[in-house]
């Protein structure tokens, strides 16, 4: 009997250490910036986000309804140069990754967010694209590589400049998994951004529009105004460059 309580706190002990391992998943260089339990670090409204099976959470309902998009904000410090990579699923709606971004206002559903926005959604068109949330707005679509420069006529406003492809957009929504986890992958290295989902690469962008290229700013994940969603985001993890 003492025999196999030892055998069975033995493998309890073992599977909680790989479980932990795996929640975790930190590879050499970056750093965890959720702990998998709760929102420490994190600022949002709570009626809107929590941690469900160990994954941030964002869920909207039809009642009440959301008036404007709103996000839960990393509060441990901004980034500038990076990469960062995480898993995420998405059950209807559309959602995505702020970067290099702004806290503009306290609105009546939670924080309102501007700036650089890698895009994901459960629909076909916009994951993995680059979207300036109040501001430029699409900066690239999916497949593109793009230089964006200041309008001649006018410096704070800006022209996307089309360079080359970098995939066929049927091809990187072929391996993007509904409702399912996926992986994000977002490099940032000076006004070079580039976004990745699954391996492929979505987008290479070059900002070189001085008025309006950010270089620094907070980190958030977005719930957007529409029809009910839930969106979910772990293992995520950050390596300054």
């Amino acid at each position: 009997m003492k025999t196999n309580l030892v055998k069975k706190t033995l493998i309890c002990v073992s599977l909680g250490m790989v479980a932990g391992l795996m929640a975790q998943n930190v590879e050499p260089g970056f750093q965890s910036l959720f702990n998998g339990k709760d929102l420490t670090g994190w600022r949002g409204n709570p009626d809107l986000w929590s941690v469900q099976d160990g994954a941030i959470t964002g869920v909207t309902k039809a009642d009440p309804k959301l008036t404007h998009n709103t996000f839960l904000v990393y509060t441990n410090g901004e980034v500038g140069d990076f990469e960062l990579r995480l898993s995420y699923r998405i059950v209807k709606g559309n959602s995505g990754i702020q970067y290099r971004s702004k806290v503009l206002s306290e609105g009546a559903f939670g924080p309102i967010v501007g700036g650089y926005q890698a895009d994901f959604e459960a629909g076909t068109t916009y994951s993995g694209i680059l979207y300036e949330e109040r501001g430029r707005g699409i900066l690239a679509k999916r497949g593109q590589k793009v230089v964006i420069k200041a309008d001649p006529a006018k410096a704070d406003k800006h022209k996307v400049e089309v360079t080359g492809e970098v995939g066929k957009t049927e091809e990187i929504q072929a391996k993007i998994k509904n409702e399912d986890w996926n992986d994000y992958v977002i490099i940032a290295k000076g006004n070079h951004l580039q976004h990745y989902i699954n391996g492929m690469l979505t987008v290479d962008v070059t900002d070189e529009h001085e008025a309006k290229a950010a270089k620094t700013g907070v980190l958030a994940l977005q719930v957007h105004q529409g029809p009910p969603m839930t969106v979910q985001v772990k293992n995520i993890r950050i390596k300054k460059l």
